[in-house]
């Protein structure tokens, strides 16, 4: 159930990062409002699943997540690139991401 947690956090991290980015330095309300929940829902779950997590393996796949949910909503809705280098770099993180879980599950 902790690992759940983490991953809804990680989402959630997605949330805070792109409400940021159309908080346009939090001037605008809503955008700014909505970091905020992300921000504060994602903390408190990653929080909790700190409980039983180990810190180091729990802290990298929430990072993880909301590092991919991210890219990939920039590339998908704002236009970034997704060139070869950066595709091969999010499967990575991905990639690290379950090898910390996996490990993680098996102590």
């Amino acid at each position: 159930m902790a690992w759940v947690l983490i991953v809804i956090a990680g989402l959630l991290e997605t949330g805070f990062a792109v409400s940021l980015k159309y908080s346009e330095g939090f001037s605008r309300l809503l955008p700014s409002v909505l970091f905020l929940v992300f921000a504060a829902g994602s903390f408190t779950l990653l929080s909790i699943g700190l409980r039983t997590l180990p810190v180091g393996s729990a802290y990298a796949v929430w990072t993880g997540i909301g590092a991919v949910g991210t890219a990939v909503f920039g590339m998908i809705y704002l236009g970034e690139s997704t060139d070869t280098l950066k595709l091969v770099s999010i499967v990575l993180v991905v990639a690290g991401v379950v090898g910390l879980q996996l490990s993680s599950s098996t102590h």
